[in-house]
């Protein structure tokens, strides 16, 4: 039954919010509320849940929320994300920005918590889809999906690739090839299929996009600092970028954001390979990289904007996260009643059952198990590392490889996410988009890339 009451919460979330137009945190507390009740946790144990998972979400990216949001509103108000938005369409064009973007991703930041991603990444995206078209929203939305989600679950040494490998007993050397076969060509055959559904006419930019208010004024802020404004060099009517006098060069602008990157990157790279120490433990915390971007930011939008204009662009920031980390907390409220549950129990005798299957059949039963999961609790690496633990004691039974095991995982692990994740919840006030956007951008292309990548497993897992 508690299959059966996880998702009826979770339609029920679903429908408060898209169908009755109930504001997303107090729908998500009724789902918390009446799934905890009717899986038997009792009122008081679902209302000590509700407050411990809001509390273990906010210590895990609380920091990070806020300190990449006021990095983001600073480089925003600086025109930096506006000029490197200009110079990427200049160099690859409209069209191939978001396969760029998303293929880049998948490869060569994987190591870099999802969050962190998320909140670098979105001023960019947004900067970048009014130059793409009337759609450019969505399937820049779509491609950061997919840059940010399919390496995490396939590349070395994304979190949920490394957890999925150290359960499972496969060589990280040997994850990191498999998962190169198939990373970055999910997140590529996942963008092209997007941008074909979005064609046929699957987003709305009037029902889809929905940003902030806050959100709207801290761009409206930086339209304004810009004293100043020409036609890009060589580019005609083209696009147009505003540039103050007074604005760093592009490079030195993007340190606040290529600084954290690179400690982030280094901490957990060499953490994987066992080279890790405390310095390079404390330098690499994602935490304290930002803030170290945060501190650059600062200093220079105290130089090129003066303190009147950095104070302006940071306190729309913060009126932003206040937003973002109030429903993300609750967002994780509704994961951890589900988690609470029995859930995991009860799928962890399906796969025992069927221990010695065929190939395929192996593959989409991992798969499923860590959809299943991740369906209920809301987490890709919680779903990973629980569907890891359940095929893992059996997995000397099975006639497949390893590594095309934890693949599978990694896949079920990926598919839709939505209103149970804190996420989903960054994602779309960071994006700017509404719910059902989300549930578009997001949910719908965590879900392709999930099934897409299927048979690219199952191919390798036949041929090795």
């Amino acid at each position: 039954m508690i299959v059966l009451y996880a998702a009826l919460a979770i339609l029920a979330v679903v429908v408060l919010i898209i169908v009755l137009d109930v504001d997303p945190m107090i729908s998500l507390v009724i789902g918390s509320l009446g799934l905890g009740l009717a899986a038997g946790l009792g009122p008081t144990a679902t209302l000590s849940t509700i407050v411990e998972g809001f509390g273990s979400i906010m210590a895990e990216v609380g920091l990070l929320i806020g300190f990449g949001v006021l990095i983001g509103s600073l480089l925003f108000a600086m025109q930096a994300l506006q000029r490197l938005v200009a110079g990427l369409l200049r160099l690859l064009g409209a069209r191939k920005l978001p396969y760029a973007m998303a293929v880049v991703m998948t490869t060569l930041f994987p190591s870099i918590y999802v969050d962190v991603q998320l909140v670098l990444a979105s001023p960019l995206a947004r900067s970048a889809a009014p130059q793409i078209g009337a759609r450019g929203l969505g399937l820049m939305g779509g491609a950061v999906t997919a840059g940010i989600l399919v390496g995490y679950v396939f590349v070395v040494p994304g979190l949920g690739t490394v957890s999925i490998a150290g359960l499972l007993g496969v060589p990280l050397g040997t994850m990191l090839v498999y998962g190169l076969l198939v990373g970055p060509l999910t997140a590529l055959l996942t963008v092209a299929v997007y941008a074909l559904v979005l064609r046929a006419g699957f987003w709305n930019p009037e029902k889809d996009e929905d940003p902030s208010e806050s959100l709207l004024e801290a761009e409206a802020l930086a339209e304004r600092t810009a004293p100043s404004q020409k036609p890009a060099p060589g580019t005609g009517d083209g696009p147009v970028t505003r540039t103050a006098s007074r604005v760093p060069p592009l490079p030195v602008a993007l340190l606040p954001v290529l600084v954290p990157l690179v400690l982030i990157a280094t901490g957990a790279t060499l953490d994987a390979v066992g080279a890790s120490n405390p310095v390079v433990a404390f330098l690499g915390d994602p935490a304290l990289a930002l803030f170290v971007g945060l501190l650059g930011a600062f200093v220079l939008a105290r130089i090129s904007l003066g303190r009147e204009g950095t104070n302006e662009a940071l306190a729309k920031g913060f009126d932003t996260t206040g937003q973002i980390l109030l429903i993300t907390g609750v967002g994780g409220s509704l994961g951890a009643v589900i988690a609470a549950t029995d859930l995991a129990d009860v799928l962890s005798g399906l796969f025992t059952a069927d221990a010695g299957a065929p190939i395929v059949v192996t593959i989409l039963l991992a798969w499923l198990i860590a959809a299943v999961l991740h369906l209920a609790i809301g987490s890709i690496s919680v779903a990973a590392i629980a569907a890891a633990g359940i095929i893992g004691p059996v997995l000397g039974q099975v006639d497949v490889a390893p590594p095309i095991v934890g693949l599978a995982i990694g896949a079920g692990a990926l598919f839709a996410l939505h209103v149970n994740s804190n996420f989903f919840w960054m994602f779309q006030s960071l994006l700017g988009v509404s719910t059902s956007g989300a549930l578009k951008a997001l949910t719908f292309v965590t879900s392709l890339a999930s099934v897409i990548a299927l048979p690219l497993i199952t191919v390798l897992g036949l041929v090795t």
